[in-house]
């Protein structure tokens, strides 16, 4: 099980050098990705660095952690503006990135871009269909419901081809999300609890077994808090997401209320009981 962490940005709001040490001290202790939110703009979002463009940054002062946003809200995007874009990136840190996409539940942040919410889902479908060709292929020749390439490509291409693809959405995703995990992506992240997994992960192995696709090829992410009120347990859910064969976990500790300086520490601490607790 790949273990990463989520970057605390909300509670770092701006400290560029935090964020820097953070991300550096990761990488460091181990850990083997990094994850950090999307919203562009929304009643009530609070304090969020545009994902890109932060990773682009840490993508300069690290090696070897892989870089996650997730999940970018994809609908809300140009589909061949945003492939070139990861295409940059992925280039930028030599093929370090996967990406997490999910269609967002904001109808105001779509209006605000000039987006429709009322068919984000398909979109979505489409879009992850082209993305994928265009960074396979130099030329592209794609005709869909929403798009239409016809004779050009990405230059340069991405070293990963094509970058890898996890959806995010519900706790229990709905019937077209479930698709889209078993037909198109690489991966999910896990927004239910252990009891329910085993029953989405049936409706997404059918899925991807329609797709000619084996199940095992779908990676599957949960988070484990590591601070707050649920801090107390983080060891046994940890053991307990092991057992059930998750592909990559995700430790948090934001939302407890630490200090900035105190991301770190809590974060080493972390690390230091973790083999025992993985053992």
């Amino acid at each position: 099980m790949r273990v990463g962490v989520s970057l605390p940005i909300r509670e770092m709001t701006g400290d560029f050098g935090a964020i820097k040490d953070f991300a550096q001290a990761a990488e460091d202790l181990g850990l083997t990705h990094l994850r950090i939110p999307d919203q562009i703009m929304r009643p009530g979002s609070g304090y969020v660095n545009e994902p890109m463009m932060l990773l682009s940054n840490i993508a300069a002062v690290t090696n070897t952690i892989e870089l996650v946003p997730s999940v970018i809200i994809l609908p809300a995007r140009d589909t061949v503006y945003f492939a070139k874009q990861a295409a940059e990136l992925d280039n930028l840190s030599e093929g370090r990135l996967r990406l997490g996409v999910g269609v967002g539940s904001s109808e105001a942040e779509y209006r605000y871009l000039g987006k429709e919410f009322s068919n984000r889902g398909r979109r979505c479908s489409e879009q992850m269909q082209l993305l994928q060709e265009l960074w396979l292929k130099d030329e592209v020749n794609f005709s869909g419901a929403f798009h239409n390439v016809s004779g050009a490509g990405l230059n340069p291409l991405p070293v990963q081809r094509p970058i890898p693809m996890w959806i995010g959405g519900r706790a229990i995703p709905s019937q077209p999300v479930v698709e889209r995990i078993g037909q198109i992506s690489n991966g999910w992240f896990v927004l239910c609890g252990p009891n329910d997994i085993e029953g989405v992960r049936a409706k997404i192995a059918a899925e991807a077994i329609k797709a000619g696709r084996s199940p095992d090829e779908i990676g599957e992410e949960a988070g484990v808090a590591v601070v707050g009120e649920r801090e107390h347990e983080w060891k046994r859910r940890v053991k307990e997401w092991k057992k059930i064969g998750l592909s990559h976990l995700c430790l948090r500790t934001l939302g407890g209320g630490l200090k900035v300086t105190q991301h770190v520490k809590r974060l080493q601490e972390v690390i230091k009981e973790l083999p025992e607790t993985l053992a």
